[in-house]
């Protein structure tokens, strides 16, 4: 066993590995949390074993590895290993691994670790939809949250076999997000549990010819982020989607859409008895007067030069702060500014914020490699109060967190509702 020490620039990690078939995909887990810093030491039960050998942990972790508790005993790693460590994180956990940490099992050496772990848990469930579903397996993740630990949803989709529905191992990407939300800020367990959340996300392209179009350089990297952050803090999470250029988020409901007017009545539809609605898809301001039906040739006159009009779109977030009633639904906008003659990025923003009327404004500065398609991003959170909170340059799901953090407290009581099998409620 390495008996190195995590440090704040490379924290330590204990990577779990239980017996499923999905097994495999937390090899790229482990692969992206140490190429991104994090000294991870791998876990694996005896079952996965079945799935993964041990060789390939030790080549992509660099540290050796134990099943059981009486490899290397004179370290005692059944307990070093959880007291050391600065996130404990298990993908997949079975339905049988679920149990056995809910109810205090430790006849492994990976029980043992999440008996003595003194950090933040993550747990990643895959298995079987009817397991999944199983009133035991959600009587076990409650139960588990009610601890502090975080079980993520997992995805739905292909399974084992010809299944498919809800069981699939969230994406490693995911995965390693929510471990980077919790190194960040600690756990924020689920203080968005019942509540219903619209979030839009990526560049909206308004299409010229058939072949042709106008855009912007969105990745929608930072509204999948805020997607994935509420569905982990326990929100039911719409996600409108215009063009992203990384994968969805596990856990949400996606609505696709092209343009700017597509966007808007999906938004619009999707709004309807949500408690906060998040604006953070970049949305063209304007569309061409007219589309050609066919695509526009270029002459041989080099002195014909096609002119495209163009007319402006709805503005999505004003409609919506118009047409609400009362304080619901919640509205932040996302203002991707520059300076320029006129003003700074954040006068520039003060007056978006007044003139659009949302309750906050996430501000950033935007250009060719600020922003836009990169892993990290700046901001500063504005409040319809005069508040402002500065997020200095982090990854976008550590950045999704805070905004997430500024509007928890802005949000009403809940209203009480029964609790379902979807909920996590036994």
């Amino acid at each position: 066993m390495s008996t190195s020490e995590g440090t704040a620039d490379r924290p330590r990690v204990v990577l779990g590995v239980a017996g499923g078939i999905a097994a495999y995909k937390a090899a790229l887990l482990l692969r992206e949390l140490a190429e991104t810093g994090h000294d991870v030491t791998v876990v694996p039960t005896a079952a996965s074993e079945h799935f993964v050998g041990r060789a390939t942990w030790e080549a992509l972790s660099g540290h050796p590895v134990a099943t059981d508790v009486w490899a290397g005993a004179v370290d005692v790693p059944h307990v070093r290993l959880g007291r050391r460590a600065d996130l404990v994180v298990v993908a997949p956990t079975t339905a049988d691994l679920l149990a056995r940490a809910a109810h205090g099992l430790a006849d492994d050496l990976l029980t043992n670790v999440l008996l003595t772990a003194t950090c933040p848990v993550l747990l990643a469930p895959a298995m079987h939809t009817e397991m999944w579903l199983h009133p035991a397996t959600r009587a076990n993740v409650a139960l588990l949250r009610s601890r502090g630990v975080t079980v993520l949803e997992p995805a739905s989709g292909r399974l084992t076999g010809a299944d498919s529905g809800p069981g699939r191992l969230p994406e490693p990407a995911d995965i390693a997000a929510a471990c980077r939300r919790l190194l960040a800020g600690g756990p924020r367990g689920r203080d968005l549990e019942g509540r219903t959340v619209v979030v839009s996300a990526g560049g909206t392209r308004e299409p010229l010819d058939p072949v042709r179009f106008l855009g912007n350089r969105s990745s929608g990297r930072q509204g999948v982020a805020l997607a994935a952050a509420a569905a982990a803090r326990g929100a039911r999470v719409t996600l409108v989607a215009a063009h992203l250029e990384v994968p969805a988020p596990a856990a949400v409901d996606v609505v696709a859409v092209g343009t700017a007017r597509q966007l808007r009545d999906a938004v619009r539809a999707a709004a309807a008895g949500a408690d906060v609605v998040v604006m953070a898809a970049a949305v063209a301001d304007f569309r061409p007067a007219t589309r050609a039906d066919a695509k526009i040739k270029k002459t041989d006159d080099p002195g014909e030069d096609p002119v495209v009009v163009l007319q402006r779109n709805p503005d999505v977030l004003a409609e919506l702060v118009e047409e609400r009633s009362g304080a619901a639904p919640l509205l932040v906008g996302f203002a991707a500014e520059t300076g320029d003659a006129g003003g700074s990025v954040l006068e520039h923003g003060r007056a978006k914020l007044a003139r659009k009327g949302c309750d906050l404004l996430v501000l950033n500065e935007v250009g060719e490699t600020k922003g836009f398609a990169t892993p990290t991003n700046a901001v500063t959170i504005l409040g319809a109060d005069g508040s402002e909170r500065v997020v200095p340059e982090a990854a976008k799901d550590v950045v999704a967190d805070v905004v997430w953090d500024a509007v928890v407290p802005m949000l009403a009581p809940a209203s009480p509702s029964a609790p379902t099998p979807e909920s996590g409620a036994p």
